[in-house]
């Protein structure tokens, strides 16, 4: 049997495994299976966190989507992979590294924080198949339109509308995911302008579909925001599982901050999910 921790950030939810001692039995086949609402435990990502890669890091942090595909980066796993590695060690801080590179943790009054880094604004970064303005994409799918392309370690499509809630994300969104414009698929948000300092966000999750919260998407829709002269670098960005606080550095570095929590604990067959 092997242990497991299901954790959250603001409902976008996780299976963390622990595989730095014992690497777990785990393809892409199996994670599918996990993920599953109905037949297996259920989440957005499945997380493994493994030894660290290099000198200065605490963990590697392994995500793998509920299609079973890896991928990159993800914001709101980081931070609940942050928050064991300090309650472990008695600290404030943590480093997490991740495909996207190393993310920097911390603990505050107001939750745990991600230094998710630089924010990536040219088209080969993103990536975007060729090269384009960045700033204004030439998408059009129903009342969606011209979404600004960020990349947050992963890739985002960030469209800006007058009332998210009428928006049928569930299905605009697979669409926009495999657009040909993104080689390796988006996340795509919907974002709507609700204050001097707020933004409302719906988010469809390459690989998950729609979840309760996207950190990454947060951070990629007070980038676009910002860009487009709709608000200032800092906002508290409203998520249908609750608020992240995001702050775009004049560093170019993301912040996010929210809370982290424990759901519940187990232990799993992973040879019976292989079968």
């Amino acid at each position: 049997m092997t242990a497991f921790l299901k954790m959250h950030g603001l409902g976008n939810d996780f299976i963390v495994l622990d595989g730095r001692a014992r690497a777990p039995k785990l393809t892409s086949d199996v994670a599918r299976k996990l993920a599953d609402r109905h037949t297996g435990i259920g989440c957005d990502q499945l997380i493994v966190i493994e030894p660290p890669r290099s000198g200065d890091g605490d963990a590697f942090m392994r995500i793998l989507n509920a299609d079973g595909g890896e991928v990159e980066a993800c914001g709101n796993a980081v931070r609940c992979i942050g928050a064991i590695i300090m309650d472990e060690r008695g600290r404030d801080r943590a480093r997490i590294e991740t495909l996207a590179g190393p993310v920097a943790i911390s603990a505050g009054p107001q939750g745990i924080t991600a230094d998710m880094g630089p924010a990536r604004l040219l088209w080969s970064e993103i990536p975007l198949i060729r090269e384009m303005d960045t700033l204004s994409l030439a998408i059009e799918d129903g009342p969606l339109r011209q979404p600004v392309a960020v990349g947050m370690g992963n890739p985002h499509a960030v469209f800006f509308v007058d009332d998210v809630e009428r928006i049928a994300l569930a299905e605009i969104g697979p669409r926009i995911e495999h657009h040909p414009f993104y080689p390796k698929r988006t996340n795509v948000e919907i974002v709507e302008l609700r204050g001097p300092k707020q933004l409302r966000v719906r988010v469809w999750e390459r690989g998950a579909g729609i979840t309760q919260a996207c950190g990454t998407g947060a951070c990629a829709a007070l980038v676009g925001a910002h860009r487009r002269g709709l608000i200032g670098r800092a906002a508290d960005i409203e998520l249908d599982g609750g608020t992240l606080t995001v702050e775009w550095r004049d560093d170019n570095h993301v912040l996010m901050t929210g809370p982290t929590a424990i759901a519940f604990t187990g232990d799993i067959d992973l040879e019976a999910y292989a079968q």
